[in-house]
């Protein structure tokens, strides 16, 4: 049964022209015939000197209270991933929400009680781990969903709020308004899972008892020839967000970069904080694994078919037709998954999204928030 809130999403593509932003506006208003309280907006490098201008016609003309966005690499829209050329995509939502927040580095909102947050966060100026980090200690429970700005370097990278470029963004989701999260993190557990026995911060000496490095090589030895061909740059490590699984899979774990390893101490340096007794396990990201967990991975969004009425997503920029051979997979996965309802989003340099119910930043993932009314 469909509620009292709609969603309606579009895109255009090539530079900036006014004609086609005031188009694009008037297509808004005609899908969803009453204002919007929310767009989520994702726009390549070029419309940035248009930002203002852009945002200024789709709120006046498309009647939407509050635009915000970010400038990207590649732009999504329905089941389609733009990962080339000039071009932007939109959401205008109808719901409750807070209106947005612009953040600094010392700022985390605390006057609402929300349902969950969507935050977009330009990297080069926002410490984006900080605030989850924050978030998770202050707001515990309340899923945040979102993802870092992509488009180039710090000249050519934003966030904005109705057209004023903000070094990060956070929307409260209120009311009857909810969002189910989704997270393709397109990596399997290799090897054994170990109990981290010794490390100091991000450096970790000792798996079970014995060297890490070890554990690692022996998990590398796991792989076929062909996955050991191709696996340098692609092995991670999962830290299980539960010491109460007996058999781990793909989305028990939040997955870290390996930042290095040295065979001689013995240590493996990775890109997250392990505590002592935690369960460790390494893992590998390549497009078979990948192709593997979407089925897993958007079970959330199948699940809430019935009560979504459109979605966010986030996707990695080392997603994408490269790296599994084929267009649109994350795309056309969440629409199919959710009843080809609108879709907007973006390629990012980080997605967020809650794993083992703690908010975390995340590499070559994709994130979706889709939305859904709580009571009609």
């Amino acid at each position: 049964m469909m509620g009292n809130f709609q969603a309606a999403s579009l895109h255009v593509s090539g530079p900036y022209k006014a004609a086609k932003c005031l188009d694009a506006a008037y297509r808004l208003r005609g899908h969803l015939k009453t204002p919007a309280r929310m767009a989520f907006a994702f726009a390549t490098s070029d419309y940035l000197p248009h930002i203002a201008e852009l945002c200024d016609t789709l709120r006046v003309d498309g009647h939407i209270q509050d635009i915000v966005g970010c400038t990207a690499a590649g732009y999504i829209e329905g089941k389609n991933e733009f990962e080339s050329g000039s071009g932007f995509s939109v959401i205008a939502i109808q719901g409750e929400f807070g209106d947005p927040v612009a953040l600094n580095e010392s700022d985390f909102p605390t006057a609402v009680s929300p349902n969950a947050w969507i935050t977009l966060a330009n990297p080069f100026v926002f410490p984006i781990e900080e605030f989850i980090n924050s978030a998770n200690l202050q707001s515990p429970r309340v899923n945040i969903v979102g993802g870092l700005a992509s488009g180039g370097g710090a000249d050519t990278t934003a966030v904005f709020i109705n057209g004023n470029t903000v070094d990060a963004v956070a929307v409260s989701v209120l009311g009857n308004t909810s969002i189910v999260p989704v997270l393709s993190q397109g990596c399997r557990p290799i090897g054994e899972p170990f109990t981290v026995t010794r490390a100091d911060q991000n450096v970790i000496y000792a798996l079970g008892g014995q060297p890490a490095y070890r554990a690692l090589e022996s998990a590398f030895e796991t792989l076929t020839d062909e996955e050991k061909s191709n696996a340098r740059g692609n092995l991670f490590a999962g830290l299980a967000g539960s010491e109460y699984v007996h058999d781990f899979h793909s989305g028990d774990f939040l997955v870290k970069n390996i930042i290095g390893a040295d065979p001689a101490s013995g240590a493996v340096v990775i890109a997250g904080i392990p505590r002592v007794g935690q369960t460790l396990q390494y893992q590998l990201r390549n497009s078979t694994a990948a192709l593997d967990d979407l089925g897993r991975a958007y079970e959330p969004a199948r699940l809430a078919k019935r009560k979504a009425y459109g979605s966010l997503l986030f996707s990695c920029l080392g997603r994408g037709e490269k790296f599994f051979g084929m267009a649109n997979r994350d795309a056309s996965e969440l629409s199919e998954s959710i009843g080809d309802k609108p879709i907007a989003g973006c390629f990012c340099n980080g997605e967020i999204g809650p794993v083992c119910s703690l908010n975390a930043l995340h590499t070559y993932t994709a994130a979706a928030a889709v939305f859904i009314e709580k009571s009609s």
